[in-house]
């Protein structure tokens, strides 16, 4: 490896990355569907179970929500420095470090004494699981061949789905028979299990080049070249606004299933999670299609599959309700895939603090517009909350047809 490549700005100059269909590209994309497990079951571990634990805390909506919007604004604060600390000691040991915290941060939610002790445990949580998503988008344009990265991208947020699925499904059922702490119990043993899986199944680094100490300016300097990308911005802002949407969704539909006309029990409200699967389709799918469409034009496909599905929460019927939030949740992680690995494409240098403000963006959305959509859905219902979220969403798609070039060049 030369001695003189750009200090953590990318993979190695002599290194072309891992082939699609090798052995180590499938160790790749399974250790990083398994850590996707262990994140996105422990993040978003308490939103099948926010109306129960609402009751039992004697707490408003927004004030349960707050156990998911500290954990996303834990993890929002520290993705920047999980990225610089990860191009010196490596992505590898440093998603090893973030993922092993977490995991024993998350078995201590269900010991909490109070309201505040629970707060308190899922920030720190946070904090810990912000070593895992922009690492690991980094760590994918490093090892895997060019050709395939977008792929390998689509396939690491489909494993993110498969995470906060699973964090649902077995949160549901367990929380309504012994309640929202074995609930939390439950799925960290869950996410334990497959951290350990990732720490068997993820292969050395062969494309990270060490960063040297550069020091505090130098890191701003960084940051700041890729705040004055317009390119990057605009899917900084993409990713704040569909993400805070997004949340906001799956917090408080649950509170207007459970209520009247229809009523819906706690196990079969934490089914609706099974929508993810058309995330988990979707963003494969639209990966794919960035060969012959671009990542533009399938990037705004993806949001307007995403308002066509929020337009049908607002009618009364349940079978046309669960229609809309598969459609809106396949749109969403269209979106999001094409996102996520587009930030690598654009930044040169810098790759990882490229990926950090994304997920920055994307958490902070989660954190605030998640929050606040509660607030709107308890003052005017959801109706109101469903046409704010379609209105950032059309922001959203205004944003990314003027930024990005039209003729915009099919990856390789």
């Amino acid at each position: 490896m030369p001695q003189n490549a750009p200090a953590g700005t990318g993979p190695s100059p002599v290194w072309s990355g891992h082939p699609k269909g090798s052995r180590d590209y499938g160790r790749i994309l399974a250790g990083l569907a398994c850590a996707g497990v262990a994140t996105f079951a422990q993040l978003y571990s308490t939103q099948a179970v926010l109306p129960l634990m609402a009751a039992d805390l004697d707490i408003t909506a927004a004030e349960a929500a707050l156990t998911i919007s500290l954990a996303t604004m834990g993890l929002a604060a520290t993705v920047i420095p999980w990225s610089f600390l990860a191009d010196r000691i490596g992505r590898v040991k440093a998603m090893m470090w973030g993922i092993t915290a977490a995991t024993v941060l998350g078995l201590l939610v269900p010991l909490s004494a109070n309201f505040t002790m629970l707060l308190v445990l899922r920030l720190l949580e946070g904090m810990a699981l912000g070593g895992i998503p922009a690492i690991a988008i980094a760590y994918l344009n490093e090892e895997v061949s060019k050709a395939h990265a977008a792929l390998a991208a689509g396939s690491y947020v489909a494993g993110t789905t498969l995470g906060g699925l699973s964090g649902r499904l077995v949160a549901g059922p367990v929380g309504e028979l012994w309640g929202w702490r074995s609930a939390a119990l439950a799925v960290s043993l869950l996410a334990t299990v497959a951290a350990v899986v990732f720490l068997v199944l993820v292969p050395r680094a062969r494309g990270f080049v060490p960063a040297r100490a550069t020091g505090l300016r130098s890191a701003i300097q960084t940051l700041a070249a890729h705040l004055r990308n317009a390119r990057l911005l605009a899917i900084y802002a993409q990713a704040f606004l569909m993400m805070g949407g997004f949340v906001a969704v799956y917090n408080y539909l649950g509170f207007r299933l459970s209520a009247t006309p229809f009523g819906l029990p706690a196990t079969v409200i934490s089914l609706i999670f099974l929508a993810y699967l058309s995330g988990t389709v979707s963003s494969r799918w639209a990966a794919g299609l960035t060969t012959r469409f671009g990542r533009r034009n399938v990037l705004l496909a993806g949001l307007a599959l995403a308002v066509g599905g929020l337009a049908l929460t607002l009618t009364p019927s349940l079978v046309l309700i669960l229609t809309g939030l598969v459609v809106f949740t396949g749109g969403f992680f269209a979106a999001h895939s094409i996102g996520s690995g587009w930030t690598g494409a654009i930044a040169s240098t810098g790759r990882a603090q490229a990926a950090s403000l994304y997920n920055l963006a994307y958490y902070l959305g989660s954190s605030l517009l998640g929050w606040a959509g509660g607030l709107v859905f308890q003052a005017w219902g959801w109706g109101a909350l469903a046409g704010a979220l379609m209105a950032l969403a059309c922001l959203t798609a205004a944003t990314v047809a003027v930024v990005h070039p039209r003729a915009e060049a099919v990856p390789a």
